[in-house]
C-alpha cells in the first residue's frame, strides 16, 4: 500500500500476530521497531503514551498540519513506551515511533481500521518498492492483497526523538 511518503506492508498494530508476520515477511532485524500510523493523536494513549505539557505544546509544530504554511513534512516521533505489554512493537527499545499521516484521507482510514505498522515494502536490505509491481517481485503471493497507489515519489518519514522536557533529537532528516 501506498502510504503517505512510499511503499509499505501494512497491518493492524494491536494485532501481535500480525506484526509477527510483517516482520517475517520482511526478514527484518527483530530488534528494529516499526514506525505506528495513527489517525489522530487520541490513539497515543492507548499505547501507554502519557504526554508531558512540554511534549504536547512541542507537538504541534509537527502535528497537525497547517496546510497554509506549505506542504506538509512526513514526520515521526519516537516516544518513551514503558510498557511491557508493548514489547512486540517496541523491541526491547522502550520506545514507539508515530506518524500521523499528512494525508487526511489515509488519516480517515486508519481512524476506521486503528493503528497500521507501515514497514517499507522490501526485504531487509533491499531498496523499498516504488510500485506495485517491485512490490509483487519482493512479496509475490506472501501478501493478502496489493493497493495500486501508482509510482511512489516521496521519501521515507524524518524521524524525531521527543523527549519529556520537550527537547527534540533529530535522528533522521
Amino acid at each position: 500500500m501506498l502510504t503517505d511518503t512510499i511503499y509499505g506492508l501494512v497491518g493492524q498494530a494491536q494485532n501481535v500476530a500480525t506484526v509477527h508476520r510483517i516482520y517475517n515477511l520482511k526478514k527484518r532485524n527483530p530488534e528494529k521497531p516499526c514506525i505506528i500510523l495513527i489517525g489522530n493523536t487520541n490513539t497515543l494513549a492507548e499505547f501507554s503514551i502519557t504526554l508531558s505539557t512540554e511534549q504536547q505544546e512541542k507537538l504541534t509544530e509537527f502535528w497537525p498540519f497547517d496546510s497554509a504554511q506549505g506542504k506538509p513534512e512526513a514526520v515521526s516521533i519516537i516516544f518513551d513506551c514503558e510498557d511491557e505489554s508493548f514489547a512486540y512493537l517496541h523491541r526491547g527499545t522502550k520506545t514507539l515511533a508515530f506518524r500521523l499521516p499528512v494525508l487526511a484521507d489515509l488519516q480517515n482510514l486508519i481512524n476506521k481500521t486503528g493503528p497500521l505498522i507501515a514497514p517499507s515494502a522490501n526485504p531487509e536490505g533491499l531498496p523499498p518498492a516504488t510500485n506495485i509491481e517491485e512490490a509483487k517481485k519482493y512479496f509475490g503471493g506472501l501478501v493478502d492483497f496489493y493497493l495500486d497507489g501508482g509510482t511512489a515519489e516521496g521519501k521515507a518519514s524524518k524521524v524525531i526523538r521527543l523527549h519529556k522536557d520537550g527537547t527534540v533529537d533529530i535522528l533522521r532528516a
